[in-house]
């Protein structure tokens, strides 16, 4: 968290414990005196170190239409973090996204969530959402997000910090994906690749209109406003899109908007000079059913990773060895 200085200088001590307490559990896993579960499909953990945004969704996006192409069943297995019921913004993005493609699994009990579904028919492939930490669930591969625009040496432990574990717990991943640079790299023992969000193009709220381009949305300006985990990455998309921004606002991550929000957003906007207003695919599914005073262009993306085929084939090549070995 970034909290001031006095702050984090006060609540060091809970990080001590916090770290205590997230290095015993990882210990207790490797000694075998917590056993992990294993459901019959492979499972592919994506997940980071830190709290906030580093791209965990579009990787889960990525690599289901990757085992969707190569024929694969595949399942989402996710908590729904501050969701209600079995879904979350998230998901709803996700589902979306995939529709009756794929099967999900929502709930912390990620295991019973996973045999559930293998109990209704079979499924190649799991892919575990956020699920670095979930150390109860035996996976197959894991893959570790960072945001590469935000140091990570000298960072703090939560709550004092942003670190959810030590950066040294990336030696755990099998895979490092790093986004928004090509400069930053936490580990020396796995292979590191580079991704960044890539626009697909805008689609207005309200409206059957395809997916629109930058230049046909129009010159702008806009008025961008998000409550997401990274809030700055978003506002640096826009500007490496060429997309005009008149000014913003920023809430906190997984914001449920109301009436009032949008009514206060669109005062901002229009006492800005803009014209519409730009958000995430994310923050869509929190919106209200009221109409806002401008129109809403709701960003779509995926990411793009550098040397994708090399990506493919250690994720391919990893799987197979994984599972080779529990034949």
């Amino acid at each position: 968290m970034d909290w001031p200085l006095p702050i984090r200088i006060l609540l060091w001590p809970l990080s001590l414990l916090y770290g205590w307490l997230v290095r015993s559990k990882t210990i207790s896993y490797r000694a075998g005196i917590f056993r992990r579960k294993r459901l019959r499909g492979a499972v592919v953990s994506v997940g980071n170190i830190t709290v906030g945004g580093t791209g965990k969704t579009p990787m889960v996006l990525w690599l289901a239409e990757k085992y969707l192409r190569d024929g694969k069943s595949v399942a989402i297995l996710s908590r729904g973090y501050r969701g209600t019921g079995q879904s979350s913004d998230e998901v709803e993005l996700m589902r979306k996204r995939l529709g009756n493609r794929v099967r999900f699994g929502i709930g912390p009990g990620r295991y019973e969530q996973g045999s559930a579904l293998e109990r209704d028919s079979p499924v190649d492939v799991f892919l575990l959402d956020d699920g670095f930490q979930h150390l109860q669930l035996a996976r197959d591969l894991d893959i570790v997000m960072i945001d590469g625009s935000k140091k990570l040496n000298g960072e703090w432990l939560l709550p004092a910090g942003r670190l959810r574990e030590p950066v040294s717990a990336c030696t755990r991943a099998d895979l490092l994906v790093v986004t928004r640079t090509t400069e930053h790299t936490p580990g020396e023992a796995q292979q590191t690749f580079y991704a960044q969000a890539r626009l697909l193009g805008f689609r207005k709220r309200h409206s059957n209109e395809g997916v629109l381009s930058v230049s046909e949305i129009g010159p702008g300006p806009f008025f961008s406003f998000c409550g997401i985990g990274n809030p700055q990455a978003f506002a640096q998309d826009l500007k490496r899109w060429h997309v005009p921004v008149a000014n913003s606002r920023v809430f906190r991550d997984h914001h449920k908007y109301s009436a009032i929000d949008l009514e206060a957003i669109g005062t901002d906007a229009i006492n800005a000079g803009a014209v519409g207003l730009i958000c995430t695919e994310k923050d869509q599914q929190n919106l209200p059913e009221f109409n806002a005073k401008l129109p809403i262009y709701i960003a779509l993306i995926d990411l793009a990773i550098s040397s994708e085929s090399e990506f493919v084939a250690s994720i391919d090549r990893i799987l197979a060895g994984r599972r080779s070995s529990l034949s």
